[in-house]
Protein backbone atom coordinates (compact mmCIF):
# COMPACT_ATOMS: atom_id res chain seq x y z
CA UNK A 1 0.00 0.00 0.00
CA UNK A 2 1.43 3.39 -1.02
CA UNK A 3 0.93 5.92 1.78
CA UNK A 4 0.95 9.57 0.69
CA UNK A 5 3.37 11.96 2.37
CA UNK A 6 1.76 14.07 5.09
CA UNK A 7 2.82 17.49 6.35
CA UNK A 8 2.95 19.06 9.79
CA UNK A 9 2.20 22.69 9.01
CA UNK A 10 4.12 25.12 11.21
CA UNK A 11 4.95 27.96 8.87
CA UNK A 12 8.63 28.09 7.98
CA UNK A 13 9.23 25.10 10.28
CA UNK A 14 6.79 22.81 8.48
CA UNK A 15 8.03 19.32 7.66
CA UNK A 16 6.96 16.20 5.85
CA UNK A 17 6.21 12.75 7.22
CA UNK A 18 7.29 10.24 4.57
CA UNK A 19 6.26 6.56 4.61
CA UNK A 20 8.60 4.30 2.65
CA UNK A 21 11.30 1.64 2.81
CA UNK A 22 14.56 2.47 4.62
CA UNK A 23 16.43 2.35 1.29
CA UNK A 24 14.76 5.62 0.28
CA UNK A 25 15.99 7.62 3.28
CA UNK A 26 18.98 9.20 1.53
CA UNK A 27 17.01 10.39 -1.47
CA UNK A 28 14.26 11.85 0.75
CA UNK A 29 16.79 13.76 2.83
CA UNK A 30 18.71 14.97 -0.24
CA UNK A 31 15.51 16.63 -1.48
CA UNK A 32 15.36 18.68 1.71
CA UNK A 33 18.94 19.27 2.97
CA UNK A 34 22.27 20.06 1.36
CA UNK A 35 24.70 17.16 0.91
CA UNK A 36 27.58 16.74 3.34
CA UNK A 37 28.35 15.05 6.67
CA UNK A 38 25.54 13.61 8.77
CA UNK A 39 25.39 11.55 11.95
CA UNK A 40 23.18 8.49 12.46
CA UNK A 41 22.36 7.94 16.13
CA UNK A 42 20.82 4.56 16.80
CA UNK A 43 20.66 2.05 19.66
CA UNK A 44 22.28 -1.29 20.35
CA UNK A 45 19.19 -3.24 19.24
CA UNK A 46 18.24 -1.41 16.05
CA UNK A 47 21.81 -0.57 15.03
CA UNK A 48 22.95 -4.10 14.16
CA UNK A 49 19.81 -4.55 12.06
CA UNK A 50 19.51 -1.28 10.18
CA UNK A 51 22.37 1.20 10.75
CA UNK A 52 24.40 0.03 7.75
CA UNK A 53 21.36 0.02 5.47
CA UNK A 54 20.58 3.59 6.53
CA UNK A 55 24.20 4.62 6.01
CA UNK A 56 24.29 2.96 2.57
CA UNK A 57 21.18 4.86 1.51
CA UNK A 58 22.68 8.14 2.70
CA UNK A 59 26.01 7.46 0.96
CA UNK A 60 24.23 6.62 -2.28
CA UNK A 61 22.50 10.00 -2.14
CA UNK A 62 25.78 11.85 -1.62
CA UNK A 63 25.93 12.25 2.16
CA UNK A 64 28.90 11.27 4.34
CA UNK A 65 27.42 9.48 7.35
CA UNK A 66 28.98 8.37 10.61
CA UNK A 67 27.24 6.39 13.36
CA UNK A 68 26.85 6.64 17.14
CA UNK A 69 25.12 3.99 19.25
CA UNK A 70 23.16 4.46 22.47
CA UNK A 71 21.97 1.83 24.95
CA UNK A 72 18.36 0.85 24.30
CA UNK A 73 15.43 0.96 26.68
CA UNK A 74 13.43 3.35 28.85
CA UNK A 75 15.88 2.90 31.72
CA UNK A 76 18.50 4.65 29.56
CA UNK A 77 16.39 7.72 28.85
CA UNK A 78 18.47 9.76 31.26
CA UNK A 79 20.44 12.98 31.58
CA UNK A 80 23.65 10.95 31.65
CA UNK A 81 22.94 9.32 28.28
CA UNK A 82 21.83 12.67 26.83
CA UNK A 83 24.94 14.52 28.01
CA UNK A 84 27.19 11.76 26.71
CA UNK A 85 25.52 12.01 23.31
CA UNK A 86 25.92 15.80 23.18
CA UNK A 87 29.63 15.44 23.97
CA UNK A 88 29.98 12.75 21.29
CA UNK A 89 28.29 14.95 18.69
CA UNK A 90 30.57 17.86 19.51
CA UNK A 91 33.57 15.55 19.27
CA UNK A 92 32.46 14.77 15.70
CA UNK A 93 32.81 18.50 14.99
CA UNK A 94 29.22 18.87 13.83
CA UNK A 95 28.04 22.29 12.71
CA UNK A 96 24.57 23.80 12.52
CA UNK A 97 24.01 22.27 9.08
CA UNK A 98 24.87 18.68 10.07
CA UNK A 99 21.73 16.48 10.04
CA UNK A 100 21.35 14.29 13.11
CA UNK A 101 19.37 11.16 12.24
CA UNK A 102 17.52 9.37 15.04
CA UNK A 103 17.21 5.74 13.93
CA UNK A 104 15.16 3.73 16.41
CA UNK A 105 12.09 3.74 18.61
CA UNK A 106 10.59 6.34 20.90
CA UNK A 107 13.35 6.38 23.49
CA UNK A 108 16.04 6.90 20.85
CA UNK A 109 14.00 9.60 19.14
CA UNK A 110 13.37 11.46 22.40
CA UNK A 111 17.00 11.42 23.56
CA UNK A 112 18.48 12.19 20.15
CA UNK A 113 15.93 14.94 19.60
CA UNK A 114 16.86 16.60 22.89
CA UNK A 115 20.55 16.34 22.04
CA UNK A 116 19.91 17.89 18.61
CA UNK A 117 17.95 20.70 20.26
CA UNK A 118 20.79 21.37 22.70
CA UNK A 119 24.07 20.95 20.78
CA UNK A 120 25.14 24.24 19.20
CA UNK A 121 21.67 25.52 20.18
CA UNK A 122 20.07 23.44 17.47
CA UNK A 123 21.03 20.90 14.81
CA UNK A 124 18.81 19.64 11.95
CA UNK A 125 16.93 16.63 13.30
CA UNK A 126 15.65 13.74 11.17
CA UNK A 127 13.40 11.23 12.91
CA UNK A 128 13.55 7.73 11.41
CA UNK A 129 11.16 5.70 13.60
CA UNK A 130 11.52 1.92 13.48
CA UNK A 131 8.75 0.95 15.94
CA UNK A 132 5.00 1.24 15.58
CA UNK A 133 4.74 3.43 18.66
CA UNK A 134 7.34 5.88 17.38
CA UNK A 135 5.78 6.00 13.91
CA UNK A 136 2.28 6.80 15.11
CA UNK A 137 3.17 9.13 17.94
CA UNK A 138 6.54 10.12 19.38
CA UNK A 139 8.40 10.91 16.14
CA UNK A 140 5.81 13.53 15.13
CA UNK A 141 5.28 16.77 16.99
CA UNK A 142 8.66 17.82 18.31
CA UNK A 143 8.50 16.60 21.91
CA UNK A 144 11.99 15.59 23.00
CA UNK A 145 13.50 14.84 26.38
CA UNK A 146 14.56 12.46 29.11
CA UNK A 147 13.14 11.19 32.38
CA UNK A 148 13.87 12.45 35.90
CA UNK A 149 13.49 10.62 39.19
CA UNK A 150 10.44 12.82 39.82
CA UNK A 151 8.66 11.68 36.68
CA UNK A 152 8.70 10.87 33.00
CA UNK A 153 9.72 13.39 30.31
CA UNK A 154 10.20 16.21 32.80
CA UNK A 155 13.43 17.42 31.17
CA UNK A 156 13.35 18.34 27.50
CA UNK A 157 12.32 20.75 24.79
CA UNK A 158 9.86 21.26 21.98
CA UNK A 159 12.09 20.85 18.94
CA UNK A 160 10.65 20.03 15.53
CA UNK A 161 12.46 17.75 13.08
CA UNK A 162 13.19 18.77 9.51
CA UNK A 163 11.87 15.40 8.30
CA UNK A 164 10.14 12.34 9.69
CA UNK A 165 10.88 9.23 7.63
CA UNK A 166 8.79 6.25 8.72
CA UNK A 167 10.81 3.27 7.54
CA UNK A 168 7.87 0.90 7.20
CA UNK A 169 9.94 -2.17 6.32
CA UNK A 170 11.69 -2.07 9.71
CA UNK A 171 8.44 -3.19 11.35
CA UNK A 172 9.16 -6.69 9.99
CA UNK A 173 11.68 -7.29 12.79
CA UNK A 174 9.67 -5.63 15.55
CA UNK A 175 9.06 -8.09 18.43
CA UNK A 176 5.44 -8.98 19.07
CA UNK A 177 5.37 -7.27 22.46
CA UNK A 178 6.69 -4.04 20.93
CA UNK A 179 4.05 -4.28 18.20
CA UNK A 180 1.32 -4.55 20.84
CA UNK A 181 2.89 -1.66 22.72
CA UNK A 182 2.47 0.54 19.65
CA UNK A 183 -1.15 -0.50 19.35
CA UNK A 184 -1.83 1.18 22.70
CA UNK A 185 -1.06 4.54 21.10
CA UNK A 186 -3.08 3.57 18.00
CA UNK A 187 -6.11 3.00 20.25
CA UNK A 188 -5.53 6.42 21.82
CA UNK A 189 -5.69 8.10 18.41
CA UNK A 190 -8.84 6.17 17.59
CA UNK A 191 -10.55 7.35 20.76
CA UNK A 192 -9.47 10.95 20.12
CA UNK A 193 -10.48 11.13 16.47
CA UNK A 194 -13.70 9.45 15.41
CA UNK A 195 -16.00 6.46 15.37
CA UNK A 196 -14.67 5.48 11.94
CA UNK A 197 -11.10 5.14 13.16
CA UNK A 198 -12.01 3.29 16.36
CA UNK A 199 -14.36 0.86 14.62
CA UNK A 200 -11.63 0.32 12.03
CA UNK A 201 -9.30 -0.79 14.80
CA UNK A 202 -11.94 -3.19 16.06
CA UNK A 203 -12.30 -4.56 12.55
CA UNK A 204 -8.58 -4.73 11.73
CA UNK A 205 -7.23 -5.81 15.12
CA UNK A 206 -6.41 -9.37 14.09
CA UNK A 207 -4.82 -8.14 10.85
CA UNK A 208 -2.66 -5.66 12.76
CA UNK A 209 -1.47 -8.36 15.12
CA UNK A 210 -0.71 -10.55 12.09
CA UNK A 211 1.35 -7.65 10.59
CA UNK A 212 -0.83 -7.30 7.52
CA UNK A 213 0.96 -4.54 5.57
CA UNK A 214 -2.21 -2.88 4.28
CA UNK A 215 -3.87 -2.72 7.71
CA UNK A 216 -0.63 -1.53 9.28
CA UNK A 217 -0.04 1.21 6.71
CA UNK A 218 -3.63 2.37 7.09
CA UNK A 219 -3.34 2.57 10.89
CA UNK A 220 -0.02 4.42 10.80
CA UNK A 221 -1.25 6.92 8.23
CA UNK A 222 -4.48 7.59 10.11
CA UNK A 223 -2.66 8.17 13.42
CA UNK A 224 -0.19 10.54 11.79
CA UNK A 225 -3.08 12.39 10.15
CA UNK A 226 -4.70 12.90 13.56
CA UNK A 227 -1.52 14.03 15.29
CA UNK A 228 -0.26 16.23 12.44
CA UNK A 229 -3.57 18.11 12.35
CA UNK A 230 -3.49 18.74 16.10
CA UNK A 231 0.18 19.75 16.26
CA UNK A 232 -0.31 22.10 13.31
CA UNK A 233 -2.91 23.97 15.38
CA UNK A 234 -1.16 23.87 18.77
CA UNK A 235 2.57 23.20 18.62
CA UNK A 236 3.47 23.82 22.26
CA UNK A 237 0.52 22.17 24.00
CA UNK A 238 -1.15 25.37 25.12
CA UNK A 239 -4.64 24.09 24.38
CA UNK A 240 -5.91 21.52 21.88
CA UNK A 241 -2.71 19.41 21.76
CA UNK A 242 -3.14 18.45 25.40
CA UNK A 243 -5.84 15.97 24.37
CA UNK A 244 -3.00 13.85 22.96
CA UNK A 245 -2.11 13.22 26.61
CA UNK A 246 -5.15 10.95 26.86
CA UNK A 247 -4.10 7.92 28.91
CA UNK A 248 -0.81 9.53 29.90
CA UNK A 249 -1.57 11.05 33.31
CA UNK A 250 -2.25 7.71 34.96
CA UNK A 251 -0.24 5.83 32.35
CA UNK A 252 2.92 7.72 33.33
CA UNK A 253 2.03 7.10 36.97
CA UNK A 254 1.97 3.35 36.28
CA UNK A 255 5.39 3.57 34.63
CA UNK A 256 6.85 5.58 37.48
CA UNK A 257 5.47 3.25 40.17
CA UNK A 258 6.63 0.06 38.45
CA UNK A 259 9.99 1.51 37.38
CA UNK A 260 10.82 2.81 33.91
CA UNK A 261 11.17 -0.11 31.55
CA UNK A 262 9.17 -2.54 33.70
CA UNK A 263 6.10 -1.92 31.54
CA UNK A 264 6.05 -0.67 27.98
CA UNK A 265 4.79 2.83 27.35
CA UNK A 266 1.92 1.83 25.05
CA UNK A 267 0.75 -0.75 27.58
CA UNK A 268 0.70 1.89 30.31
CA UNK A 269 -1.19 4.30 28.05
CA UNK A 270 -3.89 1.69 27.46
CA UNK A 271 -4.29 1.19 31.22
CA UNK A 272 -4.41 4.94 31.64
CA UNK A 273 -7.18 5.33 29.06
CA UNK A 274 -9.33 2.83 30.95
CA UNK A 275 -8.92 4.74 34.22
CA UNK A 276 -9.39 8.14 32.63
CA UNK A 277 -12.57 6.98 30.90
CA UNK A 278 -13.88 6.38 34.41
CA UNK A 279 -13.55 10.12 35.10
CA UNK A 280 -16.26 10.84 32.54
CA UNK A 281 -18.55 8.42 34.35
CA UNK A 282 -17.80 9.96 37.75
CA UNK A 283 -18.73 13.36 36.34
CA UNK A 284 -21.95 12.10 34.78
CA UNK A 285 -20.72 12.71 31.23
CA UNK A 286 -20.68 9.07 30.11
CA UNK A 287 -21.98 5.70 31.15
CA UNK A 288 -19.88 2.56 31.48
CA UNK A 289 -20.50 1.36 27.93
CA UNK A 290 -17.72 3.37 26.32
CA UNK A 291 -15.14 2.31 28.91
CA UNK A 292 -16.25 -1.30 28.44
CA UNK A 293 -15.76 -0.96 24.69
CA UNK A 294 -12.23 0.41 25.10
CA UNK A 295 -11.41 -2.35 27.57
CA UNK A 296 -12.64 -5.02 25.16
CA UNK A 297 -10.58 -3.58 22.30
CA UNK A 298 -7.40 -3.37 24.38
CA UNK A 299 -7.81 -6.97 25.49
CA UNK A 300 -8.40 -8.10 21.90
CA UNK A 301 -5.09 -6.46 20.97
CA UNK A 302 -3.29 -8.30 23.76
CA UNK A 303 -2.83 -5.23 25.95
CA UNK A 304 -3.28 -5.06 29.74
CA UNK A 305 -6.20 -3.12 31.20
CA UNK A 306 -5.15 -2.92 34.85
CA UNK A 307 -2.10 -3.07 37.11
CA UNK A 308 -2.68 -5.67 39.84
CA UNK A 309 0.43 -4.79 41.84
CA UNK A 310 -0.42 -1.13 42.45
CA UNK A 311 -2.92 0.70 44.64
CA UNK A 312 -4.95 3.72 43.66
CA UNK A 313 -3.22 5.72 46.37
CA UNK A 314 0.20 4.95 44.90
CA UNK A 315 -0.93 5.97 41.43
CA UNK A 316 -2.42 9.27 42.58
CA UNK A 317 0.75 10.07 44.52
CA UNK A 318 2.81 9.33 41.40
CA UNK A 319 0.98 12.06 39.47
CA UNK A 320 2.24 14.69 41.91
CA UNK A 321 5.03 15.83 39.58
CA UNK A 322 3.07 15.36 36.36
CA UNK A 323 4.15 18.07 33.89
CA UNK A 324 0.51 18.70 32.92
CA UNK A 325 -0.16 20.47 36.23
CA UNK A 326 -0.95 24.16 35.98
CA UNK A 327 -1.59 26.73 38.71
CA UNK A 328 -1.70 24.12 41.46
CA UNK A 329 -4.18 21.79 39.73
CA UNK A 330 -3.84 18.70 37.59
CA UNK A 331 -5.55 18.87 34.19
CA UNK A 332 -6.45 15.48 32.76
CA UNK A 333 -7.66 14.53 29.29
CA UNK A 334 -10.52 12.07 29.60
CA UNK A 335 -12.73 10.50 26.91
CA UNK A 336 -16.47 10.96 26.81
CA UNK A 337 -17.12 9.27 23.47
CA UNK A 338 -15.32 8.72 20.16
CA UNK A 339 -13.98 12.02 18.90
CA UNK A 340 -14.81 13.84 22.12
CA UNK A 341 -12.09 14.24 24.74
CA UNK A 342 -12.36 16.81 27.51
CA UNK A 343 -9.42 18.49 29.24
CA UNK A 344 -10.22 19.66 32.76
CA UNK A 345 -8.84 20.02 36.25
CA UNK A 346 -9.52 17.08 38.54
CA UNK A 347 -9.31 16.64 42.28
CA UNK A 348 -7.16 14.02 44.02
CA UNK A 349 -10.38 12.39 45.18
CA UNK A 350 -11.69 12.03 41.63
CA UNK A 351 -8.37 10.69 40.43
CA UNK A 352 -8.31 8.14 43.26
CA UNK A 353 -11.81 6.96 42.43
CA UNK A 354 -10.90 6.62 38.75
CA UNK A 355 -7.71 4.71 39.58
CA UNK A 356 -9.73 2.11 41.47
CA UNK A 357 -10.81 0.53 38.17
CA UNK A 358 -7.22 -0.37 37.29
CA UNK A 359 -6.06 -1.34 40.77
CA UNK A 360 -6.49 -4.90 41.97
CA UNK A 361 -5.43 -4.53 45.61
CA UNK A 362 -8.13 -5.53 48.08
CA UNK A 363 -7.79 -2.33 50.13
CA UNK A 364 -8.84 -0.36 47.04
CA UNK A 365 -11.98 -2.38 46.40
Amino acid sequence: MIVPTQTVRLGDRSYDVVFDALSGLGAALAERRRLGPCVIVTNDVVGPLYAEAAAASLRAAGFTPSTLTLPDGEANKTLAVWSGLVEALLARRVDRHTPIIALGGGVTGDVVGFAAASALRGLPLVQVPTTLLAMVDSSVGGKTGVNAKEGKNLIGAFYQPVLVYAAMDTLATLPDDELRCGLGEVVKHGVIDSEALLSGLERDGASLLARDPVATARAVAECVRVKAAIVSQDEREEGLRAILNLGHTLGHAVERCLGYGAIRHGEAVGIGIVAEARLAELRGEADGAFRARITTLLRALGLPVDCPSLSAAELVAATGMDKKRAYGTLRVAYPIECGRVRLDAVTPEELHEAALVISAREEDR
